[in-house]
C-alpha cells in the first residue's frame, strides 16, 4: 500500500524578474605589480600613500567617519594588494545599491562587475557569512520574544538578499529560547514548496514548544500573499493540536519586513 504523498503548498510572491546575463570576470582594478615607475618629473599617482592615510584616519575616528564606499574600499585591500580600490568599491555599490546588498549578492553576480574576480567575491561572501554568525550569536541562548528586534535583524541579514525564496524555521523551547535555526525548504524566485507535516514532524523531533516561520520575497516586497496567509493558518492549526505554538510568520524583503501576527492575519 503506497504512502499518501504529503500535500504541497506554495508561497507565492511576485513574478520573477529577468535574470542578468553572466559576463566574464576581468582582472581587478589597480596598478599592475610589475608596473614601470613613472617618468622623472611626472605626477605621483593619487593612490600612492592613500591606504596608509585611510588606515590612520580609521584608527582616529572609527567607522562612523567613513562613507560606505570607503569602508568597502578598505575591505578590498585584503583581496587587492596594490593599486586603487575606490573605483571597484563604487562600482559594486552602483551595481547593487547598498553595502548590505553587495555582501548579500551571489558570487556569480559579483563577478559580473569589472574588477571583481574570484578572490574578491570570495572574500566578500566570507565577510557576509561572518556577519550572519555574529548577529545569530546575539539571539542564541536568549528568550527570543524579549529580543524581537535582534530576531528581525538576524532574519534580514540572513535572507533579505537571497535570490531564491527559502523557508527558515526557528525552533524554540518552552522558555522561548532558540533550539535550532534551520532552512526547511528552498524554492525559486517566486515560490517555496512547504509541507506542513514535515514542519511539525521536525518540531516534534526537536521537542520544540513553539516555532517562528520566516521566508523571504526576492522581489523586495514583503507583503503577504494569499498563499502565505493560508499556509500560516494551516501550520498554526496543526500545531495547536500538537501543543506547538506558531509565534509568528515573518516575511523578509529588501524593502522591509511583515509580521503576519502583527497584521492579525492568522
Amino acid at each position: 500500500m503506497s504512502e499518501e504523498k504529503p500535500e504541497q503548498i506554495f508561497f507565492v510572491s511576485e513574478p520573477p524578474t529577468t535574470p542578468t546575463t553572466n559576463q566574464p570576470a576581468v582582472e581587478p582594478y589597480g596598478a599592475p605589480r610589475n608596473a614601470e615607475p613613472s617618468p622623472s618629473g611626472s605626477e605621483t599617482p593619487h593612490y600612492v600613500g592613500h591606504r596608509e592615510r585611510m588606515k590612520e584616519r580609521f584608527q582616529k575616528v572609527g567607522h562612523e567617519g567613513f562613507a560606505d564606499y570607503e569602508m568597502l574600499e578598505m575591505l578590498l585591500y585584503r583581496s587587492i594588494r596594490q593599486g586603487d580600490t575606490k573605483p571597484l568599491a563604487k562600482a559594486l555599490l552602483t551595481r547593487f545599491g547598498s553595502l548590505a546588498e553587495v555582501l548579500g549578492a551571489p558570487e556569480h553576480l559579483l563577478q559580473e562587475v569589472k574588477g571583481c574576480g574570484p578572490a574578491v567575491s570570495f572574500d566578500l561572501k566570507l565577510v557576509s557569512a561572518l556577519t550572519h554568525r555574529v548577529i545569530r550569536s546575539d539571539i542564541r541562548e536568549k528568550t527570543l520574544l524579549s529580543s524581537w528586534n535582534k530576531v528581525i535583524e538576524y532574519c534580514i541579514a540572513a535572507m533579505a538578499h537571497e535570490p531564491r525564496e527559502q523557508l527558515r524555521i526557528l525552533f524554540l523551547d518552552k522558555k522561548n529560547a532558540l533550539i535550532a535555526d534551520e532552512i526547511q525548504q528552498v524554492g525559486t524566485v517566486d515560490h517555496t514548496p512547504v509541507y506542513p507535516r514535515e514542519v511539525m514532524a521536525r518540531a516534534l523531533n526537536l521537542s520544540a514548544s513553539a516555532i517562528i516561520l520566516v521566508h523571504n520575497h526576492p522581489s523586495g516586497d514583503p507583503t503577504p500573499s494569499k498563499a502565505d496567509i493560508e499556509m500560516t493558518r494551516t501550520i498554526a492549526n496543526i500545531g495547536a493540536q500538537l501543543g506547538i505554538v506558531v509565534h509568528d510568520h515573518i516575511i523578509i524583503g529588501k524593502n522591509g519586513h511583515a509580521s503576519l501576527k502583527g497584521l492579525k492575519l492568522y
